[in-house]
């Protein structure tokens, strides 16, 4: 089963920022990601892990710093990315 991937705005600023820095090995690990992402949510590179306060959200390490941070919804085959920099709601 194929997952869609559904972008937050929030996740799209940040994707565009990850392309303007030009680090092409996050760019390799983040396209890696996504891939899992939509083939196998729980499971691969970037350590996922199920996050506390909130239902059916996970991240995975992009960087030391900077998680993606995603929700799973198995009913409708589709993981929302809601950020992709920062380490969960730190500015």
């Amino acid at each position: 089963m194929i997952y869609s991937l559904i972008f937050s705005p929030r996740a799209m600023e940040d994707f565009d920022r990850i392309k303007k820095s030009g680090n092409q090995a996050r760019l390799k690990k983040l396209h890696v990601i996504l891939t899992e992402l939509s083939e196998h949510p729980l499971t691969g590179i970037g350590n996922p892990e199920k996050l506390r306060y909130k239902a059916n959200t996970y991240s995975r390490r992009l960087s030391g710093k900077d998680r993606i941070v995603y929700s799973i919804y198995d009913d409708i085959v589709e993981v929302s990315i809601l950020q992709m920099l920062g380490h969960y709601d730190d500015k």
